[in-house]
């Protein structure tokens, strides 16, 4: 007879030769119990003989560095004994069994449910994954896509996993949550101004990268943290070898969160002070996402929705994020690779740069490549220091301490000839969006842009749809130098909850529109499969806004005209530069519905473009 202690001591050796029992407390390995309450509890009444009962599997396996996620070992001494035709037999195979206790942790856990059977010389091995919050299994693979066939270290494990589409958008649900959470607590308990509330997050996630903060911050009283939190900061820059004035100019403004007189009190309600409240709940809830999704926009996310509750209107710093799913847009429409340069002279929180990176460093093959793009072919700019410290902040995390990030205007002297001297191949910009006639226009950020990047370079652009609708003289002087190759209008609301109504605008700079002497491709991009759900603003809830996505870069960078879709269009500085304008209506298709609706979008454009001032200096 099979004797199933042979499986386990088969499962043990495997998990000891991939560094599973190393004593460095990052992993906890653990057979047939669980020291982690909310693991007992929810396997309380997990018996597999269905009688209430708690049961567990041979193995638990977790990750303090993530949290959220447990790996579950169920063996069975036979591999006739592997899997039952549905799955539905727990106590007698081992697929079963182990997504019967998978079934009582996914609530709150994403679970890596592991069935192994036989031994050493017959055995049989499946991976799956559970999403948090799901009940049914799917296939562990790899990032590249590949079945996960045999037992690997926990941190690949934990990376395959993570790139499971259910997973990473739970995940990205519950960081949206915990955001808000976090700004509650910020305004509540600790008094914070909307524009400290970023730099709070932003500052203690760097100190967080320093072990020693990491390990001891709970050991220093109220009084001293402060000084531990800004003396980490400093550290961490150091130790990316940061130049003095970069380092100066970049703590400067997270001194406000260092004096602040309600983070340093001890009270009864928090004895350690407030300061430590927030860095606990940063180092349990989000490094784990810094660990695991290398390309999360973190610091660009939290920033986002603390803007969102405040409404974006001034209160802060009167900024609206560009939403991450366009800054990759963008990436796709550039074509960025491991060889592009990368220029946003409006950088924000650096979103456009993230994006922009993650794309390249994919066609990367060797590490002075991935050097190479981190440290030198990522180049922006911000004159508000508050934003400059955010997005340097944004790129320290993502293990970029050398970025080329210059603060000031981008129409400095000495900032216009830094930029023209890295002689970027793409450029990308979301400018300040115009409050009154005394600002800066839009198409003038986009124009200085275009001016500074190499000749044949691709520089790309969302404004207002004021800028292709109304004519200017901003319009005559980008076709004077540039080619407008591609304009698409964007969803009315895709920086919802502000109201601004924009479009997109692809130019290959420093070659004249008149000399191309070709049409442009104008793309109706209305539609990206976004829809708004309460506490969460617009979310890809059913999961197609890839597919959307990708056939608008499809049609766009083959120039593809379809009916509705897309239109090709000789233009002048003097016409609208807008797919509505030119695309042919299929009559016979149209709907009542589709009347009321767009009528409903044609008022929503004229309140919302009549009263631009409401979206404040837009940027990332």
């Amino acid at each position: 007879m099979a004797n199933e202690r042979i499986t386990e001591d088969m499962v043990d050796a495997r998990l000891r030769f991939l560094g599973y029992y190393d004593d460095d407390e990052t992993i906890i390995v653990e057979k047939q119990q669980s020291a982690v309450a909310a693991i007992r509890t929810a396997l309380a009444k997990a018996s597999k003989a269905g009688k209430g009962g708690a049961g567990y599997p041979e193995h638990i396996i977790t990750a303090p560095a993530t949290p959220d996620m447990v790996v579950l070992i169920e063996c069975k001494a036979d591999v006739r004994k592997h899997e039952s035709p549905g799955r539905d037999r727990a106590a007698d195979f081992a697929v079963d069994g182990v997504l019967h206790y998978a079934r009582f942790l996914s609530p709150n856990y994403t679970v890596i449910a592991i069935a192994v059977s036989g031994d050493e010389k017959t055995n049989e091995w499946s991976f799956f994954v559970m999403p948090k919050g799901s009940t049914e299994p799917e296939q562990l693979v790899s990032p590249q896509g590949a079945p996960i066939a045999e037992l690997v270290s926990m941190e690949d494990l934990i990376r395959a996993a993570s790139f499971d589409r259910k997973v990473q958008a739970q995940r990205t649900e519950d960081l949206i949550q915990f955001s808000q959470q976090m700004h509650e607590f910020m305004r509540d308990e600790a008094e914070l101004e909307e524009k400290e509330k970023p730099l709070a997050v932003a500052g203690t996630l760097i100190a967080l990268k320093d072990e020693v903060f990491a390990k001891t911050y709970d050991a220093y009283p109220a009084s001293q943290l402060a000084g531990f939190w800004m003396d980490s900061i400093k550290k961490v820059m150091l130790a990316a070898k940061l130049p003095n004035a970069k380092i100066t100019n970049m703590t400067q403004p997270f001194s406000g969160i260092e004096v602040h007189p309600e983070l340093s009190k001890s009270m009864k309600a928090f004895p350690k002070g407030l300061l430590n409240e927030i860095v606990r709940m940063l180092a349990e809830k989000v490094m784990p996402f810094i660990t695991v999704y290398h390309d999360f926009d973190v610091v660009g996310a939290f920033y986002g929705e603390f803007l969102k509750y405040t409404g974006g209107d001034g209160k802060g710093l009167g900024i609206v994020l560009t939403p991450k799913h366009v800054t990759e847009l963008f990436s796709l429409l550039a074509n960025v690779d491991k060889d592009s340069i990368v220029l946003d002279p409006c950088a924000g929180t650096g979103g456009f740069l993230i994006s922009a990176m993650n794309q390249m460093m994919r066609s990367a093959t060797t590490e002075a490549e991935v050097e190479s793009i981190k440290k030198k072919q990522l180049v922006g700019v911000e004159q508000q220091p508050s934003m400059y410290a955010l997005a340097a902040s944004n790129m320290i995390l993502r293990g970029d301490g050398k970025a080329n990030l210059y603060q000031g205007s981008c129409f400095d002297t000495a900032i216009t000839a830094g930029m023209k001297g890295h002689k970027a191949t793409v450029g990308m910009v979301n400018p300040p969006y115009a409050k009154s006639k005394a600002d800066l226009h839009e198409l003038r950020f986009v124009e200085h842009m275009l001016d500074n990047l190499a000749p044949g370079a691709t520089g790309i652009a969302i404004v207002p749809i004021s800028c292709a609708t109304a004519p200017s003289e901003h319009k005559r002087n980008l076709l004077k130098k540039h080619t407008l190759e591609a304009v698409m209008s964007m969803p009315p609301e895709v920086f919802y909850p502000v109201g601004v109504v924009t479009c997109v605008m692809v130019f290959t700079a420093k070659k004249p529109h008149a000399t191309s002497n070709r049409k442009t491709w104008f793309g109706y991009w209305r539609e990206d499969g976004f829809i708004k759900v309460k506490n969460l603003g617009r979310v890809d809830r059913n999961h197609v806004h890839t597919t959307i996505r990708d056939r608008w870069v499809e049609t766009f960078r083959n120039r593809e005209v379809h009916p509705g879709e897309s239109v090709m269009q000789m233009v002048t500085a003097g016409d609208e530069w807008v797919a509505e304008a030119y695309m042919e209506t299929d009559y016979s298709s149209i709907t009542q519905e589709d009347f009321k609706q767009v009528l409903m979008d044609y008022a929503l454009f004229t309140l919302r473009s009549s009263s631009e001032a409401v979206a404040g200096g837009e940027k990332e």
